[in-house]
């Protein structure tokens, strides 16, 4: 079964294990169990504040595991909203409760959101629709590219509304009337920009990796499925055409966690060819995940988006990734630039 194949430290493999070990005993972990239980809200916080040290490929990780647990779209949005709030206000008072798991942020940047508010100065005013992780958060990190804006999660300075997706994911709709003092600006105008760009490639790669963990899921259920149900009085792994499609089905998931392990990577040490790399993975990911979705589900027949199966619930969730990483048009205009 292909996995995503990075360069992991001892306490990363440590980390590793430790998510699997507690995932085989809870399928379907919350916040408190994913914050006090195993510490992941603050795993991208330095341990000076609580946290772990880590940084992409650690989330990358724990992302490819939450995978099959459908607990990842909160979590990936706390995680990359803490890294950048380390990095630009390394002695913000908010760190140690947000690295204990007391107070949960979300970031807001053109991969988390469907559209994003306006922004002028200090001054926020319009809507950030469909924002991955907002419904429960405490704190909000604006990532436009004209400004890096700390902004509190209250009803006062923002409206919310909250939407169950198909995917049963819950993100939020909000709507900010943000005076000049209702926000702290972390960074402006380049520096802005660029964290912006950063946080975008974060999350990106952060789905990419939590769909590797999808699409190998659903290959083992299929390959279980293969071997255990019967037809003309054999199992119908034993038909040819249904062995090729098990084939077809590695092979595309082969591919795209090569390329997911590229742009962690790039992300991971901000090489200059990130854009290229995470556009390159958003493509082959959105492509595999229909091959090893839509056949997972063909091999499983009229019981694969069944609620008694948890196939259905993946495929779901790896196709609201998929749509999540935007419009393949432009990803392919970004790698040709990146790469020109």
């Amino acid at each position: 079964m292909a996995e995503l194949d990075l360069p992991l430290r001892d306490e990363q493999q440590m980390l590793r294990d430790s998510v699997q070990r507690f995932l085989a005993d809870n399928a379907r972990p919350g916040w408190r169990d994913l914050s006090d239980t195993l510490g992941l809200a603050g795993i991208a916080l330095p341990e000076r504040v609580g946290g772990f040290g880590g940084g992409m490929i650690d989330i990358a990780i724990v992302m490819a595991e939450l995978g099959p647990a459908l607990a990842g779209a909160d979590w990936l949005s706390h995680a990359a909203a803490t890294m950048l709030l380390a990095r630009t206000a390394p002695d913000h008072p908010a760190l140690a409760d947000l690295a204990a798991g007391r107070h949960r942020i979300a970031i807001i940047c053109t991969a988390s959101a469907a559209a994003m508010p306006d922004v002028e100065g200090t001054s926020v005013r319009g809507i950030a629709a469909l924002v991955a992780g907002a419904a429960e958060a405490d704190l909000l990190l604006l990532a436009s590219d004209d400004a890096l804006l700390l902004v509190a999660a209250d009803g006062a300075r923002v409206e919310q509304r909250h939407r169950i997706m198909h995917d049963g994911s819950v993100s939020a709709d909000l709507a900010f009337t943000l005076k000049p003092d209702d926000a702290t600006m972390l960074a402006s105008g380049g520096e802005a920009r660029a964290w912006a760009d950063h946080a975008n490639d974060l999350i990106l790669s952060g789905r990419c990796a939590e769909a590797v963990g999808l699409m190998q899921q659903m290959i083992a259920d299929s390959v279980d499925y293969l071997g255990q149900r019967k037809q003309f009085g054999t199992t119908i792994g034993r038909f040819q055409s249904l062995r090729h499609r098990a084939a077809d089905m590695q092979l595309a998931l082969m591919k795209a966690a090569a390329l997911t392990e590229a742009a962690i990577l790039a992300v991971d040490q901000d090489r200059t060819d990130r854009a290229q790399a995470v556009s390159a993975a958003c493509v082959e990911v959105g492509d595999a995940v229909r091959v090893v979705g839509e056949s997972a589900v063909q091999i499983h027949g009229a019981m694969g988006l069944t609620e008694e199966l948890s196939l259905g619930g993946h495929f779901k969730r790896a196709l609201a990734i998929a749509a999540a990483f935007g419009p393949r048009a432009g990803h392919l205009a970004r790698f040709a630039e990146a790469a020109g």
